[in-house]
């Protein structure tokens, strides 16, 4: 499918994100690729054959490995497939790689993603929750350039939080309509407690956390994200991390987004850095 970076609707990505306003001109921020897995995935979810599967989706991880920075108005090529498919019981992961080019026909990035997929509600079942008001939500920052702190130090923590509206948005920037993220009915069903931040949009609050020292239009080169438990509308998270190494011109970084003493989502990020 083709798929163009525009200016608008990579105004819309940075806000739903809360990232840097003032930066992204020339270029999208590295997980706008989330765009293009969705250019790509609902195809395969939507599929008679799967969705019945889609009772109960969650997105277990993600990798993204950017080759090259992508530039406004650039029109880009995104092909996915199932690579992998495993079965426990009722459940089954699976594995979505994709793949994007330019109009030159270089790779511009390589993705893949976890799906957990059953046909089955869970059996057990969390305490059903009430749901904040629309616009509830915790303090949120914008990533603003830090220096970059040295090997064994801690990064600069950044405030995050997303109102059941912001979660809206979120969808509406990245086409990312999974029920369990704006209808309490569906999240509940899914066995969880009521409507929980997309995975995606913590994964972009994490990978702030190195864009933020690294000002370049390709600040990373690969990002990898585990997503260990759900984070609920209005909640106070915070991104945090150190930098765990380095080797060439680039640095590792690992982080995590926190919120109530429990890591929501744990990542490693390579930055570069020059």
């Amino acid at each position: 499918r083709q798929f163009r970076v525009c200016f608008d609707k990579v105004a819309e990505y940075v806000e739903a994100t809360g990232d840097d306003p003032t930066r992204w001109h020339r270029s999208a921020p590295p997980t706008y690729a989330s765009l293009a897995l969705f250019q790509v995935a609902p195809s395969f979810l939507g599929d008679p054959e799967v969705a019945p599967f889609t009772r109960v989706l969650v997105h277990v991880d993600q990798s993204f490995q950017w080759h090259l920075p992508w530039l406004m108005e650039e029109t880009l090529s995104v092909r996915g497939a199932v690579d992998r498919v495993r079965t426990r019981g009722s459940s089954h992961f699976v594995t979505f790689a994709m793949t994007v080019d330019n109009a030159a026909g270089e790779r511009a990035l390589d993705g893949s993603s976890t799906f957990l997929m059953s046909s089955e509600s869970p059996e057990s079942q969390p305490e059903e929750e009430p749901e904040p008001s629309v616009a509830a939500r915790g303090q949120s920052e914008f990533p603003v350039m830090v220096a970059r702190p040295a090997i064994g130090e801690p990064l600069v923590e950044l405030a995050k939080s997303a109102s059941r509206a912001d979660l809206v948005r979120y969808a509406g920037a990245t086409r990312d309509w999974n029920p369990i993220h704006f209808d309490h009915r569906a999240a509940v069903g899914a066995g969880l407690p009521g409507i929980v931040v997309h995975g995606l949009l913590m994964a972009a609050w994490a990978a702030q956390a190195g864009t933020r020292v690294v000002a370049d239009p390709l600040p990373l080169a690969e990002a990898r994200f585990r997503f260990r438990a759900a984070l609920r509308p209005g909640e106070q998270a915070s991104v945090k991390g150190t930098v765990d190494g380095a080797e060439g011109d680039q640095s590792r970084l690992k982080v995590q987004v926190e919120a109530g003493g429990v890591e929501r989502v744990s990542g490693l990020l390579v930055a570069r850095t020059t």
